[in-house]
């Protein structure tokens, strides 16, 4: 099996983004799966292109993407992408949409078909802080989660998708006003989210809405 992980450059005047950092630390091979690893821009289209050029020369079985959400505390596995793209900031390019659709001919959303709540659950067991989200919010993330699961629904409907959002990382926050996670504990995640997914092709059950 193989999985095509990817994540982010910096953006919004960063100079680093968790997000790669610990992409690029995932080992080759996760059991007897190979890890193809890529880092893409922060920039509206350009990144499902990058991705849809990926998927269609390494063909894979699973697509991850890895994403940076400041201020959050735990990682976060996403469940559902948007079709809205309304950016807070312009993008690596300069590009700030404002209330545009992604695909005009796409449904307002796609849920991650890999099994969330497994990967939170299985996250959590070896003691670090997981949760399911249900917002990727309206940047390039939701962008990309968005684009992955039309690719899936529209062209690639063997293939599996979904995305996780990590916290800062520790030198990003030194002023201590905002949660962090080291790199070691975001990556080691990450792993194990792919554990959980390549292992599992169904959900179960299992508590992990919210309120907010």
């Amino acid at each position: 099996m193989k999985v095509l992980l990817t994540g982010f450059d910096p953006f919004g005047g960063e100079s680093i983004n968790p997000a790669y950092e610990a992409v690029a630390l995932v080992p080759d091979m996760i059991q007897t799966h190979d890890i193809i690893k890529l880092e893409i821009p922060t920039v509206f289209r350009k990144s499902i292109q990058v991705i849809e050029s990926a998927i269609i020369e390494h063909q894979p079985d699973i697509v991850l993407a890895i994403g940076q959400a400041g201020g959050r505390m735990a990682i976060a596995v996403e469940r559902v992408g948007i079709n809205v793209d309304d950016g807070r900031i312009a993008d690596n390019e300069g590009n700030q949409p404002i209330d545009e659709v992604i695909e005009r001919d796409g449904k307002n959303a796609y849920f991650s078909n890999l099994p969330i709540k497994k990967m939170v659950e299985a996250i959590k067991a070896q003691n670090i802080p997981a949760v399911v989200s249900n917002s990727a919010g309206t940047y390039v993330c939701n962008h990309v989660l968005y684009g992955i699961m039309h690719l899936i629904n529209t062209k690639y409907k063997d293939i599996r998708g979904g995305f996780i959002h990590v916290p800062f990382l520790p030198q990003q926050v030194v002023n201590g006003n905002m949660a962090s996670m080291s790199l070691d504990l975001i990556t080691r995640g990450i792993e194990i989210a792919i554990e959980t997914a390549v292992s599992n092709y169904t959900d179960e059950k299992l508590v992990g809405g919210s309120i907010f």
